[in-house]
């Protein structure tokens, strides 16, 4: 019916899904099909739940389906299925399986630690050149493609595809590790500095562990669509031995569905860690920047690759940019380290800024591309 809710509809996909109605996919049986027709069920009673409409109703099903979820773990493929369906049914986002892992934040620091191990970043005008980053002997062997004097950037093939992963490695000496981190987390600020950004949000967050999935909308060079991500992430900053971490995956979340305006980019991953050179408010820091994803072009490969070599370095001399601006001009920033990871900030759940809407194809230069 034209006029039918979104929760009516997930309730009558749950049953035709269960008793294998016409318009399902196939009959279904066994604990899959009945667990499809309890649960939808138990949702025909929460969506009937009498008082104010949306709040408590809202966290019954987010309630309810955290609990039924982790019933489910370990239960073989009727388990998975029966959570599949609990999460669709629900309309909600299950962190269980898809929050930012603490070993996830390890490794990240675990590879700045190796990076510097491996090169050695030399004075200003020093004649030196650091050697190459070598990876294990399993691993494919890491390019590198800009060697400029305050960042190199490297690539490897990534196994079973024809796309690359990127590396960065750089530092910078006229703004502190803190000033840059916020810069990079601010999701308000960077729809004010970044031209590419048509829509940037906070969607909804994890009081466990602090992670958050935002939503990112960006340009891409003409003539290509603009580009939407869907992505998880989670900073970590670790004062005692100094590093700041921030992690960001692909994701899918019910409350974002495709939107046909602009291409879904489904594979992304991210990680960037700073370092200082000696504290967070003290000028001078190192960071590392691991980057891939999957932007659904028809171009070549070599074309992708000098796309983003060009772009990746751009967006980086933007963010540093930018915070020198916040720096100077004493734009008020959030700071991310003082806050708790899980805190919520009223400036991060408004829409975009009006200046941040789609602007003309014309204006961007092939190789301008964003990074989250």
């Amino acid at each position: 019916a034209p006029n039918r809710s979104p929760m009516a509809s997930q309730r009558g996909w749950a049953w035709g899904w269960g008793r294998g109605l016409p318009g399902a996919s196939g009959a279904r049986s066994g604990p899959a099909r009945g667990g499809a027709l309890r649960c939808a069920a138990l949702w025909e009673d929460v969506g009937s739940l009498p008082g104010p409409p949306a709040a408590p109703r809202a966290r019954a099903r987010r309630d309810l389906t955290a609990g039924l979820w982790r019933r489910g773990q370990g239960q073989g493929r009727p388990g998975h299925t029966a959570r599949r369906l609990l999460a669709a049914l629900a309309g909600v986002f299950v962190w269980e399986e898809r929050r930012i892992q603490e070993e996830e934040l390890r490794r990240s620091a675990e590879e700045m630690k190796r990076m510097r191990e491996m090169v050695s970043f030399f004075p200003s005008g020093s004649e030196e050149r650091p050697e190459p980053v070598m990876p294990a002997s399993s691993e494919p062997a890491w390019e590198l493609v800009m060697d400029k004097k305050h960042f190199k950037l490297w690539r490897r093939p990534i196994e079973g595809n024809h796309l690359y992963q990127y590396r960065v490695f750089g530092t910078y000496t006229d703004v502190t590790p803190r000033q840059f981190f916020n810069v990079q987390l601010d999701t308000e600020y960077r729809k004010k500095w970044d031209s590419l950004v048509i829509k940037l949000d906070v969607i909804e967050r994890d009081v466990t562990t602090g992670s958050e999935v935002v939503h990112w909308v960006t340009h891409f060079p003409y003539p290509m669509y603009s580009r939407d991500y869907v992505y998880v992430r989670r900073y970590n900053v670790d004062k005692e031995n100094n590093l700041m971490v921030l992690v960001s995956r692909a994701v899918e979340h019910p409350s974002i569905p495709e939107d046909p305006e602009y291409v879904r980019v489904r594979t992304y991953e991210s990680q960037m860690v700073i370092r200082p050179h000696k504290t967070f408010d003290e000028n001078g820091f190192d960071y590392l920047l691991t980057y891939s994803d999957n932007p659904q072009t028809v171009f070549p490969r070599y074309c992708v690759s000098w796309m983003v070599s060009s772009g990746m370095p751009d967006f980086l001399e933007k963010l540093h940019a930018a915070t020198l601006k916040a720096k100077r001009m004493e734009i008020e920033v959030r700071d991310y380290i003082s806050a708790r990871p899980a805190e919520t900030s009223s400036s991060e759940s408004k829409a975009s800024l009006p200046n941040a809407e789609h602007k003309p194809e014309g204006t961007r230069s092939p190789a301008q591309l964003g990074y989250a």
